[in-house]
């Protein structure tokens, strides 16, 4: 009963949904799907948009309806728990999702259009690139394992990789690059994998097989992107970017001083060390399979921000990230980075930087998953705090930003014009969740209660 409880006081989320009823099964069943595919998930019947616990006149019937539904609808068998709780005399059906290796779809839409993901709040059609990557889940192969049949060895730069293995003090020949998988077999053959090409391909193989596999630096002016200050793109392999970025992150941040016992100290403006884990790890879990995106780097006047295409891996949370569990996206990358002595102990990233960071009274840094990406933000060291009656732009996020420009031309509105705004893309729930998140933030004040209560401008 606790768990159930904790589960209604908490935002629809990634791994949470809740519905009145059972009056409208297809958004139902693609939620549950999503679920299946993305990371497992709780669907709660019973419960309104606005949080209010309405309860199932008949939970018996509901439960069977829904079990019978699943069955005929969903592809392959989908098995979850299906639980009955009374919650002040009110039934509801609690539906239980595990995550399992498979593209389950909707059996009328087929693969091609059947299939969700869970992205934030919401269950979205995914995409060939997302249902590829859950096929090969299947078989458990990572996109950079995958060879390169039409090429050869000679397509990797020989002197590029002796380079980076002498730098280590480690030897390196064909039989260690293929234990590498840099090298996979192919008809009798050894070719290039992703992975190699990626890591160690010669420019000219790299910018036709990958020319999206791209890192972007940019220094802006103020706390948007309206004013571009500096930028720089990295042109070499994945390996110069470990050795670039920091560079130029250097160049356009600052330095405070410490002195102590007459002696100067400079203090970086964000850590390097936790920045530098967070661009490895950028670049072992961008999914490289993503047509018509990089890897970038934005400086503002008060946060640094490193944003990679790739949302979690298939049956991660968040929660999984800072328990230290590990979940590889690219084997032959990470396998090298490691060899490189680029990464340490698998699922220890996470700590590493929130540990750097309190060791040299930074700020903790904002995970984020945005859509298909990943994006960690800094905050600088030199950033100061505001009042609550004020917030900064980047203490919200976009659709906080997005509900409060409704409010320029109004200094009042009611939630049902808001939410109008927002309709079929964020639930009532998750709007007034967003509300309250906003109105702890000073940004909003509420007026009234009920259906006809306003929000005001602070």
């Amino acid at each position: 009963m606790k768990e159930i409880s904790k589960l209604l006081a908490e935002p629809e989320s990634k791994i949470l949904e809740i519905k009145k009823d059972l009056s409208s099964m297809q958004p139902i069943l693609k939620t549950l799907v999503a679920f299946a595919n993305t990371a497992g998930g709780t669907l709660i019947v019973g419960v309104a948009p606005d949080g209010k616990l309405v309860g199932l006149t008949d939970v018996l019937k509901a439960e069977e309806k829904i079990a019978n539904a699943i069955a005929d609808t969903i592809a392959p068998t989908l098995l979850p728990e299906i639980e009955i709780a009374t919650i002040n005399k009110k039934h509801v059906l609690i539906i239980k999702v595990s995550h399992w290796r498979a593209p389950f779809y909707i059996k009328k839409l087929g693969i091609s259009k059947g299939v969700y993901i869970r992205l934030g709040s919401t269950s979205r059609p995914a995409t060939p690139e997302i249902i590829s990557e859950l096929k090969r889940s299947l078989i458990n192969q990572s996109y950079d394992q995958q060879a390169l049949y039409d090429l050869t060895k000679s397509a990797l730069d020989l002197k590029k990789i002796q380079e980076a293995f002498k730098a280590v003090k480690k030897e390196i020949n064909e039989k260690k690059l293929r234990s590498l998988g840099i090298l996979v077999p192919s008809n009798h053959k050894f070719v290039p994998s992703i992975g190699g090409l990626i890591l160690f391909g010669k420019k000219e193989y790299r910018e036709e097989y990958f020319p999206d596999v791209r890192l972007k630096c940019a220094r802006f002016g103020g706390s948007n992107k309206t004013l571009i200050v500096d930028r720089h793109e990295v042109e070499g392999t994945l390996l110069d970017a470990v050795n670039d970025v920091p560079k130029f992150i250097s160049r356009n941040t600052r330095l405070a001083a410490e002195i102590k016992k007459i002696r100067r100290k400079d203090i970086p403006e964000y850590p390097d060390i936790a920045i530098r884990e967070i661009l490895i790890n950028a670049l072992v879990h961008t999914d490289y399979s993503i047509v018509g995106s990089g890897i970038q780097i934005a400086i503002f006047d008060d946060r640094l921000e490193i944003q990679n295409p790739g949302m979690l891996p298939f049956g991660f949370t968040m929660d999984d990230l800072k328990a230290g569990v590990s979940r590889i996206r690219n084997r032959v990358i990470a396998k090298t980075f490691h060899e490189l002595k680029l990464m340490e102990e698998w699922g220890s990233g996470y700590q590493r930087v929130v540990t750097a960071c309190h060791e040299h009274g930074y700020q903790d840094p904002e995970w984020l998953e945005q859509g298909t990406s990943m994006r960690v933000t800094f905050f600088s060291q030199q950033r100061r705090k505001v009042q609550k009656a004020s917030p900064r732009s980047e203490e919200l996020t976009e659709r906080q930003q997005d509900i409060l420009a409704l409010f320029k031309k109004k200094q009042n509105l009611p939630f049902r014009e808001i939410y109008k705004h927002f309709s079929g893309t964020i639930s009532e729930r998750m709007l007034r969740y967003e509300l309250a998140q906003l109105r702890e933030k000073g940004a909003l004040t509420p007026k009234g209660r009920g259906p006809s209560s306003l929000w005001e401008k602070s």
